[in-house]
């Protein structure tokens, strides 16, 4: 038997949205080296399915750390335990 035999069946879903968020999907999907569109959103809804607990707030906040770190935007330990008065000892 192939593993064609074997695989689950795929049900095909039909979803709205507008064009300027479909283009936005297909620069994203193609500049990530997926496959199609379809792959793409699979693999999204997957990781949405399987991390719940990644919601939008959280990912926004994770984008706007990165843009941070990437300007400079950063504390040493050293300052900050200067700022709320810690000299480290004891401290982890």
């Amino acid at each position: 038997m192939s593993d064609a035999e074997h695989s689950p069946t795929k049900t095909t879903v039909n979803i709205r949205m507008t064009e300027t968020f479909l283009a936005d999907v297909d620069g994203t999907w193609q500049e990530l080296g997926y496959n199609s569109r379809s792959e793409y959103v699979r693999d999204v809804l997957r990781d949405a399915v399987k991390h719940p607990e990644c919601n939008r707030a959280d990912l926004k906040a994770i984008a706007a750390s990165e843009v941070d770190i990437q300007q400079g935007n950063v504390h040493t330990s050293d300052e900050i335990k200067a700022e709320y008065g810690l000299d480290g000892a004891g401290e982890e």
